[in-house]
């Protein structure tokens, strides 16, 4: 089924009141505020459209030794949607099963003197994954949601690498690889969208230090979840080649970077 076919075809669903979106960040002082901006906008964008849908921003600081921690702290007392949990977890699986289980099991903040609510039902919860090295397009969350309600389980977005400060060669090698089409084969966990209850259901992330997002889908798959592929709410993320995960998004451009170039026809 295509995201086109998918949205025409609606499926029962319980509808979305609680979103949490998951940001693993290891020493991101350069990116992060940009990351927040974005996912900021995001919100906004989402909650002008549907103010009865509740965002939260859990940013996952595993094992940081820069500012991303008082970055991160500065946003979140302007902005009560935000919070920080820190870690010592060196792992990207682990650490955005850490942020989820903050983001959906555990009491929202509320101002003094407000009533407490209970934690949000997962299968009317969106769990939208993103990186601190990233930023998300406007509509990213309200695009998922759509998509949620046409009977996605799972999302699955594009990314484009930023070419600022990037090699020339090496985003014109990604970009011959990774078309940008709807129905792609490709899981980033810079966008990736899934039902808490059926994020449960598969077992969640696991704790690897890379590809936790592809195991996921994996088991979503086998379990016969619906999960879609689209190219309609791409994120822009950083094109760098010094990895913080060993075989993550950094690790893949510094391995495309240094194959050869096909021979020239008639050599």
């Amino acid at each position: 089924m295509t995201s086109a076919e998918a949205a025409a075809r609606p499926r029962r669903r319980p509808g979305i009141d609680a979103v949490a979106v998951v940001m693993p960040a290891h020493n991101e002082e350069q990116h992060l505020e940009r990351a927040l901006r974005a996912v900021q906008r995001a919100a906004d964008g989402l909650q002008l459209q549907r103010p009865g849908v509740a965002v939260r921003v859990v940013v996952v600081l595993d094992s940081c030794t820069d500012r991303s921690a008082a970055i991160t702290a500065g946003y979140a007392d302007a902005d009560p949607r935000i919070s920080a949990l820190e870690v010592r977890l060196r792992s990207a699986g682990a650490s955005r099963a850490a942020g989820i289980r903050a983001g959906v099991l555990s009491q929202p903040r509320r101002a003094p003197g407000q009533r407490a609510t209970p934690a949000p039902w997962p299968g009317r919860t969106w769990l939208a994954n993103t990186d601190a090295d990233s930023q998300v397009p406007a509509h990213w969350l309200v695009r998922q949601l759509e998509f949620a309600e046409a009977g996605a389980d799972a999302v699955l977005g594009s990314v484009e690498p930023d070419p600022v400060g990037m090699d020339p060669e090496l985003l014109r090698r990604w970009l011959d690889r990774h078309p940008f089409e709807e129905n792609h084969p490709h899981v980033y966990g810079a966008n990736f969208g899934v039902r808490a209850s059926a994020y449960l259901a598969a077992g969640g992330f696991s704790k690897l230090e890379s590809h936790e997002d592809r195991t996921l889908v994996q088991s979503l798959r086998g379990l016969a979840f619906t999960v879609l592929a689209t190219d309609s709410m791409r994120v822009l993320t950083s094109g760098r080649t010094h990895a913080r995960a060993p075989q993550g998004f950094g690790a893949y451009l510094r391995a495309l970077g240094r194959q050869r170039p096909p021979a020239a026809a008639g050599n």
